[in-house]
């Protein structure tokens, strides 16, 4: 039996895009060029998600509004220069989404990433018509506000119960579960599968193909969380 979904909703960084390594590396030489302590890398995974200046300021809260303005503008500058190349999309992504495509169901991203650099990436991997609409942090309110996805449902004519967000931190399920909407969590990104489970999402999976396996499954059926 197939589910009852029309909508499937993407995060990109560490959801379709192997990019958390280069978002950790950014965040921190543009710390050192702000004359900040780097970070941990599992804190600065904690905040993947977020709109960027939100990010920053969860990192150094003792920022002020001038500073946060200029570390943003470090952190643009170094990871434009990683990202020269797009980070790879994760394996099974492409045939995954086209499969989606065929099968009728809508497609869209909702992403922490400003419109700019989601332009880009979207450029590069020849999507730029791809997805029926797109979202960025920078036009709309951030994770885990449901605003965003509210947009994308309201321009898709999709109601909440027929729609489902994909993501790879507590910010994307949250922001489901804020928008009336189920949710998947994937395990291979910036938070693991048993920290994302206390969320409620309708199933947990650590490879992207696994997303159509349980999509054209039965409705019972789940993967371990």
């Amino acid at each position: 039996m197939k589910k009852n979904y029309q909508l499937l909703i993407f995060d990109w960084d560490g959801t379709l895009a192997d990019s958390i390594g280069r978002i950790v590396l950014a965040m921190n030489l543009a710390a050192e060029r702000a004359g900040e302590a780097p970070s941990e890398e599992g804190a600065v995974k904690g905040i993947i998600g977020l709109a960027l200046i939100e990010a920053i300021s969860i990192l150094y809260p003792h920022l002020d509004q001038a500073r946060l303005e200029v570390f943003r503008q470090h952190y643009a500058d170094v990871y434009m220069a990683l990202d020269e190349q797009p980070s790879p999309l994760f394996e099974g992504v492409v045939e995954s989404l086209e499969a989606f495509r065929a099968e009728g169901y809508r497609l869209a991203v909702a992403t922490g990433k400003a419109r700019r650099g989601l332009d880009r990436v979207l450029k590069a991997n020849g999507w730029e018509h791809f997805f029926d609409i797109t979202r960025g942090a920078d036009e709309t309110r951030g994770k885990p506000h449901p605003l965003m996805l509210e947009e994308i449902l309201a321009h898709c004519q999709v109601e909440p119960g027929q729609a489902l967000m994909v993501g790879d931190s507590a910010f994307d399920l949250q922001m489901a579960n804020n928008a009336g909407m189920h949710s998947v969590a994937v395990g291979y990104g910036a938070m693991s599968l048993q920290a994302l489970a206390e969320f409620g999402p309708q199933v947990c999976i650590d490879h992207f193909s696994q997303l159509r396996e349980w999509l054209s499954g039965p409705a019972h059926n789940q993967f371990p969380r």
